[in-house]
């Protein structure tokens, strides 16, 4: 939301169009426009306008850079420097000039030719690629481009042409939703594909139809058999998979509209304490043991608000029902976040050691530190946002080998948390560990002592020293 909320302002800004243009425009000429000049112009207009300002700025460049390198002093001629001179010009307006072509014309003809020769460069910059920028509906197809490139859907112009900004934030907000709820039912389907499949010899590759048949019994709760899948090929299955998982995660949002529901029954009245009188405590325990496999105690119940029981059992509806894709997004933003921080640890170095040039501008470097710091700490975490959703909303584009490492086996089982008076157990066994008059029994070897040069207890039949004792690292 806040990614489209923050693009959306910008593409939809009065000046987005003519801002983009004028950007455009400067990079190729080399200087810099005021967006404001171009508002209401046209394509050919906004050209001739541009080349115009550069001609006429590069006359005070041109001069600047004679006076810098050229000095007029009597005494200073000596150090004159012409080869800086042709290297400015040439970086600036892409010509292609030696120090010995600008001493032709000497000091008092070299401003002249420069000019000359920056004016037909400029003549033959071609803009008519920022065309577009000038359209009247370049925001909202800058806006369709992004989305297209964001969230992988199409918008129509003409569906969105009449729509106010709100109205429009909410509906591409709709349609990322929907994007997302494909992706969760398609990244299991990915993944038990990537892990029934192995090479078959000449660049071929097979499908364990039975394992993968298996898988999806127990991964999506449908009634599936070998022959739904035996002679379809790969697409075939995944689409027929991709139906069981959609249907699977329709049973995820009854659970979460469930939740809700129980909450309520839970937290009758406006306060912030369960009421234990009608049973619904009770009731939400037993609910949550049947339909989701989480023991959750009736006095564990008293520890949480509304809010904070209604996110914690939907955290355990989606570990259960999107275990897969849950731990892709955190592994993804483990490695993003972890990337990241890295490059701004280092950045900050850098700013540490460049900040006190600052105090040559008559300012403070530790304000400026901190102000500059904080500013790219901001910088770091939309960065991260922005990556995070172009990986989750382009799964297809995941490496096999990461998807691979995702993979949540279905008889694996659900971890409870701990109640609380389970981790006071805990803490008053340690601390009786922890007494000083208990007698602690010395560590002793009580099995039969193994030579180095015995036969391995193991029955491999070699001597022990180059069997089980190696294979434990001893030397």
């Amino acid at each position: 939301g806040e990614q489209v909320e923050h693009h959306l302002d910008t593409f939809l800004a009065r000046d987005f169009g003519v801002e983009t243009y004028a950007s455009f425009a400067g990079s190729r000429l080399t200087t810099t426009f005021e967006p404001r000049q171009f508002r209401g112009m046209d394509a050919e207009p906004a050209e001739a306008y541009a080349k115009d300002e550069a001609v006429r700025m590069c006359e005070t460049e041109i001069l600047g850079a004679i006076e810098e390198n050229l000095p007029d002093e009597e005494e200073e001629r000596e150090s004159w420097n012409w080869e800086a001179l042709a290297k400015f010009a040439n970086a600036k307006w892409n010509l292609n000039l030696r120090d010995r072509d600008l001493k032709k014309f000497g000091r008092e003809g070299v401003a002249e030719m420069l000019m000359e020769k920056a004016t037909e460069a400029i003549q033959k910059v071609d803009l008519s690629e920022g065309i577009p920028f000038l359209e009247e509906d370049f925001g909202l197809r800058a806006t369709l481009g992004w989305v297209r490139h964001k969230f992988g859907f199409e918008l129509d112009v003409e569906e969105i042409r009449k729509l106010e900004a709100e109205a429009l934030k909410q509906l591409i907000c709709q349609r990322a939703q929907e994007s997302y709820d494909d992706k969760e039912s398609e990244y299991p389907v990915m993944a038990g594909l990537y892990r029934y499949t192995s090479p078959a010899g000449g660049g071929q590759t097979k499908i364990d139809r039975d394992a993968l048949v298996a898988w999806a019994r127990e991964r999506f709760d449908v009634e599936l058999n070998l022959d739904d899948l035996k002679h379809k090929q790969r697409d075939e299955i995944r689409a027929t998979l991709i139906e069981h998982s959609r249907a699977h995660q329709q049973q995820a949002k009854q659970a979460l509209h469930a939740i809700q529901t129980k909450v309520d029954q839970v937290f009758t009245s406006s306060e912030s304490r369960p009421s234990s009188g009608n049973g619904a405590m009770a009731s939400l325990s037993e609910w949550s043991k049947q339909m989701l496999s989480y023991d959750l105690q009736p006095e564990d119940i008293l520890r949480y608000g509304p809010d904070e029981l209604a996110v914690k059992l939907s955290n355990v509806v989606e570990d259960r029902y999107h275990p897969e894709m849950r731990r892709m997004e955190r592994m993804v933003l483990l490695q993003i976040v972890d990337t990241a921080w890295k490059d701004h640890l280092l950045t900050m170095d850098y700013l540490r050691s460049s900040v006190a040039l600052k105090g040559w501008a008559q300012l403070d470097p530790k304000v400026e530190y901190k102000r500059e710091g904080m500013r790219l700490f901001e910088q770091m975490w939309t960065a991260i946002g922005e990556r995070v959703t172009d990986l989750i909303f382009h799964i297809q584009q995941l490496d096999e080998g990461f998807v691979g490492s995702t993979w949540t086996e279905t008889a694996a089982v659900h971890e409870q948390a701990q109640s609380t008076s389970e981790i006071a157990q805990q803490q008053q066994a340690a601390i009786d560990a922890s007494r000083g008059d208990v007698k602690l029994e010395p560590i002793r070897n009580r099995g039969a002592q193994v030579g180095r040069n015995d036969p391995c207890p193991c029955g491999s039949g070699k001597k022990y020293k180059n069997c089980c004792l190696r294979n434990r690292g001893v030397a």
